[in-house]
């Protein structure tokens, strides 16, 4: 029982800083500010809906896409860590994270699909950070990454409703500070993510060399 209390923290942990919803809730704030209350719950809430069905997916059906592709567990652990890494490296810089550093693609277009759930919310990070800890276990473990994940949507969601407050509340400076601290936390995901991965990738050339 602790174990799975540890696990969920950590990908709790893990989602939390690779979405960062009080950061992205400045970038909220910018795309739907001429909206009124309703628009903005509306597209607050489709946002996270397509998002959480979108890391739903990936974290049910990641062992199939595996299988499919010939991906190991190991390979994903590697490039998924160096790009948290990076995510959490350009956040310590006191950028956005994922790809919301272009959030100006409103051209017309659903924002509330793009570039809200995608890639803001359920980007490239987000999608290998729920694809690896997903894969490593059991239905528990699948249980646990996707109601994480559900968690911290209907956190986002509020933080998104009361978005507008939050950030006259914060200011630039307290948002800056967020956005490098959840970068210090990414960087470090990203870190382990990335030794887990080289040290599963050793352990499967030594367990296949020793077998011939």
């Amino acid at each position: 029982m602790t174990d799975l209390v540890q696990q969920a923290l950590l990908i709790f942990a893990a989602f939390f800083a690779i979405m960062n919803p009080i950061s992205n809730t400045a970038v909220f704030v910018g795309l739907t500010g001429e909206l009124d209350s309703a628009g903005q719950k509306q597209i607050a809430y489709k946002a996270l809906v397509i998002a959480f069905f979108i890391i739903a997916a990936f974290s049910l059906f990641g062992k199939a896409i595996f299988t499919l592709f010939g991906i190991t567990l190991p390979a994903l652990r590697i490039v998924g860590g160096i790009l948290v890494f990076i995510i959490g490296y350009k956040m310590l810089n006191g950028n956005s994270s994922d790809a919301s550093e272009s959030p100006k693609a409103q051209d017309g277009g659903d924002i509330a699909v793009s570039p809200l759930a995608v890639p803001l919310l359920a980007g490239p990070g987000t999608i290998a950070t729920a694809m690896s800890y997903s894969a490593e276990g059991g239905w528990s473990v699948i249980t646990i990454t996707i109601a994480m994940f559900a968690l911290l949507c209907v956190i986002t969601f509020f933080s998104f409703i009361f978005g507008q407050k939050i950030v006259q509340k914060m200011g630039k400076g307290g948002l800056d500070i967020t956005t490098r601290l959840m970068g210090l936390i990414l960087a470090v995901i990203g870190v382990h993510m990335l030794m887990e991965g080289l040290f599963g990738a050793v352990e499967n050339f030594l367990t296949y060399y020793a077998a011939k």
